[in-house]
């Protein structure tokens, strides 16, 4: 009960929209129960979001208790599929979570997705090849989930955990904004989500679907009613050429400037670190 009288005052006296459990994945079943009916009945939209770092999600993010957790089955596949040039691995996590497959585990749910946060080393420091940083981040944006950005890590900021500071040298204190290229990304990237149009519900609420796997670049497909939107990633300082039948026609560049209208002769050509974003016109 004192707990939940917190909870009230939090969300009445100050406004909060949700709350962030940590170490969810050890907190009592009835309690996380009772207090998403508790919550429901304060705002119908409070969010749950719980903290959970392996096993099984669907046994705490439910109709009956969270809203998401964390996936940090994706953002181990992240980092160390760029690390390893062996995108087979974020390829083969993301179909098993939101495949098309019966036994695809979490279709139609939004965990919160990341590559970096205030308990693991910033994406900048675990990366092999910073080069990465851009094509991580469309990898991010561009797959299911709820993307966060850790503060600082738009900047592509380094931190390394542990040390004589402990897990605070995560957590720096931060004079002013360094805003620069990836900045500009992300907030590209951001943009494209939190539209209302076609390519923004393909990107939110869109099945998954791998079109192309190889080593070193992936092609994945996110549809949604009628929109369609491909996401390429090539992982390398190398151009590559994807083939693919679902290539072919007249496609909306999203990342491109003024996001022209491109026709498609069934491949795509792709620079060196690059992303596109392409929605089927």
């Amino acid at each position: 009960d004192y707990l939940l009288e917190s909870v009230r005052r939090w969300a009445e006296g100050f406004g909060i929209d949700g709350l962030r459990l940590d170490v969810a994945y050890m907190l009592d079943r009835d309690f996380m129960r009772r207090l998403h009916t508790f919550t429901r009945e304060l705002k119908p939209d409070f969010v749950l979001i719980g903290e959970t770092l392996h096993g099984d999600y669907n046994q705490i993010v439910n109709d009956e208790m969270l809203d998401s957790c964390t996936n940090y089955e994706c953002y181990k596949g992240l980092y160390s599929s760029f690390n390893s040039v062996n995108m087979f691995e974020i390829a083969h996590s993301l179909h098993r979570q939101f495949g098309g497959d019966p036994w695809c585990i979490y279709r139609g749910k939004h965990l919160l997705s990341f590559v970096d946060n205030h308990d693991v080393p910033r994406l900048a420091s675990i990366l092999t090849d910073k080069s990465c940083l851009r094509p991580a981040y469309g990898m991010l944006f561009g797959m299911p989930g709820i993307p966060c950005v850790y503060y600082g890590s738009e900047w592509g900021i380094p931190g390394e955990k542990g040390g004589p500071d402990g897990d605070w040298a995560l957590r720096p204190a931060l004079d002013e904004p360094a805003p620069n290229e990836l900045t500009a990304f992300i907030k590209q990237l951001a943009h494209l989500r939190s539209a209302d149009d076609a390519a923004a519900r393909a990107l939110n609420y869109g099945a998954y679907r791998n079109v192309v796997i190889q080593n070193k670049q992936l092609l994945f497909e996110r549809a949604y009613d009628d929109a369609t939107v491909l996401v390429a990633v090539n992982a390398v300082n190398e151009p590559y050429t994807f083939g693919a039948g679902e290539l072919n026609g007249s496609f909306v560049d999203l990342l491109a400037d003024d996001a022209p209208t491109v026709e498609l002769p069934g491949s795509l050509e792709l620079a060196p670190y690059e992303v596109r974003y392409l929605l089927r016109a």
